[in-house]
């Protein structure tokens, strides 16, 4: 598998766009992390409701147990507390409730965040990436089996401009039906110079 290009300037190109893909995903999963911890200061004031709640339930059900110790009216008294203290449950339980809320709101806008801006530069990244892995993988298979380089002459002339190949040679193709080695060889660098490659020594 071919990774990078043989051409110095195209090698380069590649390496630095990867070193620049990798930057954008760290900057965008640090903000994707920032946006996260922002939102999730939040759940201060939800905790304090569940500390609260927690402190109410606590302080309620200790008095019962103390008023449950009185002479005549410490069972009613006791009775009384209990159902109060239900309040500091129902406190707590909102608070959590609230803090769970938060936490997912946090954890979705991170993520989502973060995922857009990647997803869209890492695809066409990965998109050129892949292409040009492809091409130039299957592209050395022929150049390192090959006794010549007709076929790259023969792409050379279906996809280059028109001036490039006039600079080759007046007549492109007529060398290349002539099987004219300099002007196939050179339409072939030419080619393969355009793919990020290097004729193998000996062509």
């Amino acid at each position: 598998m071919k990774l990078y290009a043989d051409t110095t300037a195209r090698r380069t190109r590649q390496l630095l766009s990867d070193v620049l893909a990798l930057a954008w995903v760290a900057a965008w999963l640090w903000v994707g992390r920032q946006v996260h911890d922002t939102i999730l200061q939040l759940r201060a004031p939800a905790d304090s409701l569940t500390s609260a709640g927690d402190s109410v339930h606590g302080a309620l059900t200790g008095a019962g147990d103390q008023a449950g110790r009185l002479p005549v009216v410490g069972d009613d008294l006791e009775t009384w507390l209990d159902r109060a203290a239900g309040s500091g449950t129902t406190l707590r339980n909102a608070g959590a409730e609230m803090a769970a809320t938060v936490e997912n709101v946090a954890n979705w806008l991170g993520v989502l965040t973060a995922l857009f801006p990647i997803l869209t530069v890492g695809g066409l990244w990965l998109w050129v990436r892949v292409r040009f892995v492809r091409r130039a993988t299957t592209a050395q298979r022929f150049i390192d089996s090959a006794d010549d380089l007709d076929l790259f002459a023969l792409r050379a002339l279906a996809n280059q401009p028109m001036t490039a190949l006039a600079r080759i040679t007046p007549d492109p193709a007529g060398a290349w039906r002539r099987r004219d080695p300099e002007a196939i060889r050179a339409l072939a660098v030419l080619e393969l110079r355009d793919q990020g490659l290097r004729p193998p020594p000996g062509h």
